[in-house]
């Protein structure tokens, strides 16, 4: 199967893009339709902070909404592309 390649609103560049819909309904699909692997996986680190910040439990209802709007703004708000010359930080070992 070829690979999904998508215009990644974050990185303003064609990359490889997400197996499948990472999230339900119409904001999934944009993700999927306009984010790569690679900021997928800046969002997933993003996430993990707020929901240590906020102490948020994916079983509730307010938490999901709560990711959920932080998700539309980390993609599609103002100011979500990185700037051109970003370069990722280094993963410990």
């Amino acid at each position: 199967m070829a690979e999904h390649m998508v215009k990644c609103v974050k990185f303003g560049k064609e990359l490889p893009g997400l197996e499948e819909p990472p999230w339900a309904g119409e904001l999934g699909q944009r993700i999927y339709d306009n984010v790569s692997q690679q900021a997928w996986d800046l969002w997933v680190e993003h996430l993990k902070m707020l929901m240590n910040e906020y102490r948020l439990s994916l079983a509730t209802k307010e938490a999901q909404e709560i990711i959920a709007q932080q998700m539309e703004q980390f993609f599609f708000g103002a100011g979500a592309q990185l700037p051109p010359n970003y370069v990722p930080p280094q993963k410990k070992s």
